[in-house]
């Protein structure tokens, strides 16, 4: 691979990991959110208007920006029982049509929600329930984590077609 697309790649999936790394912090604020709703409802029988509500639109981009370095360490569900049948080459080629592949999906996907969170976020977009909190930030985790998919899949594209191994990062490298 020439030296300046392997910086690039290095430095796509290495963004992909900081996002990733930060976005499991979520979970430090969801789970004790979870667990106050919990409590307040079926112990002190007093639900909060706000406790789910937090939960979804944290779990949200959570999921969604954690997607892209979770390819780089192809931990997406796959179809290993038919894959391991394969040989190496066939598993190569197999990734050099599937990552074009992901490109297009998040390409598509991108072209049809970053204007969706565009407008969300020029009217200040809010949820209209109880509490009312905006929503605009979390429409536009998805064309954020589209793009950011999309720049990874084109780096995985890259290493399989140049023979580069994914290094799979242990789960301490994974998991701050």
């Amino acid at each position: 691979m020439p030296s300046w697309l392997s910086v690039s790649t290095s430095a796509i999936t290495t963004l992909n990991r900081w996002i990733f790394q930060a976005t499991v912090w979520l979970m430090a604020i969801v789970v004790p959110v979870m667990l106050y709703e919990v409590i307040a409802r079926y112990v002190f029988n007093a639900p909060t208007v706000w406790g789910m509500e937090l939960a979804v639109l944290l779990f949200g981009p959570y999921f969604l920006l954690g997607g892209p370095y979770l390819l780089h360490l192809k931990g997406h569900v796959a179809l290993d029982v038919a894959r391991q049948r394969l040989s190496p080459a066939w598993q190569r080629r197999l990734d050099l049509v599937n990552f074009p592949i992901i490109v297009l999906f998040c390409a598509i996907l991108l072209y049809f929600s970053a204007p969706a969170a565009y407008s969300a976020f020029a009217y200040r977009e809010t949820s209209f329930s109880a509490w009312n909190p905006p929503i605009w930030p979390v429409k536009a985790a998805v064309p954020l984590a589209l793009a950011l998919m999309l720049l990874q899949a084109v780096v995985e594209f890259f290493r399989t077609l140049f023979g580069e191994a994914t290094v799979n990062a242990s789960p301490a490298e994974a998991h701050p």
